[in-house]
C-alpha cells in the first residue's frame, strides 16, 4: 500500500535537479514522494503530494516536513537576493527537528579552500560551507550529491554563438586541449539520489556521490559534436578580453580558470565516489556524445 512507503520530501521540486529527483523516486516506487513547491498550485510534476514551501520563509517548513523519512535539499544560488548557507541552515534545522532519518544535500566543490582563496566562486563554495552543518545536525543517515557541469548548458545560453561570418563556434578564455570538464545530464542526477535512498547503509554516513557522464576537454566535446555533423569553431581568447564580452563574463571567465587549473570536481582521483555513485544509480549515466546526438540543438543568436 502507499500509505506504508516512506516519504521523501522533495524541495526544488520543479526546477531542474529536483524535478529529476521527484521522476527517480516515483520510478523506483519505493517511497512515497512530496513535492516542496513556492507555488503548490502550479505544480504538475508526478509526486504523490504537493505541499507549500519556501527557504525564504523558515515558518513554512516544519510543517512541510512533518511525517518525511528523508529529504532532498537544493538551494538556488541565483535566485536573486538569496543567501543559500541561510537557507539551508533553516532546512536543515527544520528536518532535524522533523525527525528526519535521511539528508541528501547538492552541494559543490569548495574552491575556496582547493584554491587556497585564489578563485572566487561563491556559487559553489557557498554549497560546501554547508557541508559541515549537515555533518554537525545529528541525522542518523546524511548524503551529498555533486551535480555536474550540465550538457544541457552546451546546447543553450552558453552553446556555440553565431561568430561574425555566420558559421558557429565558442570564443572561450580556457585551453581546450586540458581535461577538466566533470559533466553529465542534469536530469539524471536524481538516479543517484533516489539510488542514495534506497542503499542508505552504503551511502547514509556522508558518502560524496557525483554525477559525471563523461570526463572531457573542450576538444573532445567540439570533437563530439562535430562527428554529429556540425561544423563548430573554437577561439582561446585572454581571459581579459573575454571580460568584456557581456556582462556576467568575467565571473565565467573565473569559473573557466578554476576548471582549467583543479578540473570541476578538484584534484585528486573521483574514481571510487563515481563508482558508488553509479552502483547505487542501478545504471551508467548517459555520454556527452549519446546525449548530444538525441538532444543537441544549435540555436541562433547575436554575433560573439
Amino acid at each position: 500500500m502507499s500509505d506504508d512507503k516512506k516519504l521523501i520530501a522533495v524541495f526544488g521540486a520543479t526546477g531542474n535537479q529536483g524535478a529529476g529527483v521527484v521522476r527517480a523516486l516515483k520510478a523506483r516506487g519505493r517511497f512515497k514522494v512530496r513535492a516542496l513547491s513556492r507555488a503548490p498550485g502550479q505544480y504538475k510534476g508526478a509526486a504523490d503530494e504537493v505541499v507549500a514551501a519556501d527557504l525564504e520563509r523558515p515558518e513554512m517548513l516544519a510543517p512541510a516536513l512533518e511525517g518525511a523519512h528523508g529529504v532532498f535539499l537544493v538551494t538556488n544560488f541565483w535566485q536573486e537576493g538569496a543567501d543559500e548557507i541561510k537557507q539551508a541552515t533553516a532546512a536543515i534545522q527544520a528536518a532535524k527537528a522533523a525527525g528526519v532519518n535521511h539528508l541528501i544535500w547538492s552541494t559543490l566543490p569548495n574552491v575556496e579552500r582547493i584554491s587556497d582563496g585564489k578563485f572566487n566562486l561563491p556559487q559553489f563554495t557557498n554549497k560546501a560551507k554547508v557541508d559541515r552543518i549537515v555533518k554537525d545536525a545529528g541525522f542518523p543517515r546524511y548524503t551529498f550529491v555533486v551535480p555536474p557541469v550540465y550538457y544541457q548548458n552546451f546546447s543553450g545560453p552558453f552553446g556555440p554563438q553565431k561568430q561574425r561570418d555566420g558559421s558557429f563556434g565558442w570564443m572561450l578564455p580556457i585551453d581546450p586541449t586540458v581535461r577538466c570538464f566533470h559533466m553529465g545530464d542534469i536530469s539524471e542526477l536524481g538516479n543517484i539520489v533516489a539510488g542514495a535512498f534506497a542503499h542508505p547503509e552504503e551511502t547514509g554516513n556522508g558518502a560524496h556521490l557525483p554525477l559525471v557522464g563523461d570526463f572531457l576537454t573542450f576538444n573532445d566535446l567540439l570533437s563530439a559534436l562535430n562527428q554529429l555533423g556540425h561544423q563548430l569553431s573554437f577561439t582561446r581568447v585572454p581571459r581579459e578580453v573575454y571580460a568584456g564580452f557581456f556582462p556576467g563574463a568575467d565571473a565565467l571567465g573565473e569559473t573557466l580558470a578554476y576548471y582549467e587549473t583543479y578540473t570541476y570536481l578538484g584534484p585528486g582521483s573521483h574514481d571510487d565516489e563515481i563508482a558508488l555513485a553509479n552502483k547505487v544509480a542501478g545504471q551508467a549515466p548517459t555520454t556527452f556524445a549519446s546525449w548530444a546526438r538525441h538532444n543537441f540543438r544549435l540555436r541562433a543568436a547575436s554575433p560573439a
